[in-house]
């Protein structure tokens, strides 16, 4: 059975990104990474990190392990943008761009 995407479920990661970075708390694991004393070389940390990791499961042919570290790398790179001011719109108007 093929599997269907719903790509709102980017848009309201975003939205929730969004919310803890102006409402941050202490318990939320993004409102941490976006305030980190490390400033944005924490998010782009997590980013490489996730990163190598799925290599690694790609790499090694684990699938399970591949769509978790998708999932942690996708979710780091959206942080990241938050944490250097770039709006998600515009990198979806890029994506589209190239799409032409």
């Amino acid at each position: 059975m093929k599997k269907t995407i719903d790509p709102s479920i980017i848009a309201e990661i975003w939205d929730v990104i969004n919310e803890r970075a102006e409402h941050p708390s202490e318990q939320s694991y993004t409102s941490r990474l976006l305030s980190d004393e490390k400033g944005i070389d924490r998010a782009l940390e997590k980013v490489g990190e996730e990163a190598t990791e799925f290599i690694l499961a790609v790499k090694n042919g684990i699938p399970e392990r591949t769509e978790k570290e998708a999932a942690d790398l996708l979710f780091h790179m959206l942080v990241a943008l938050r944490a250097a001011d770039i709006d998600l719109a515009d990198v979806f108007c890029e994506l589209e761009h190239r799409r032409k």
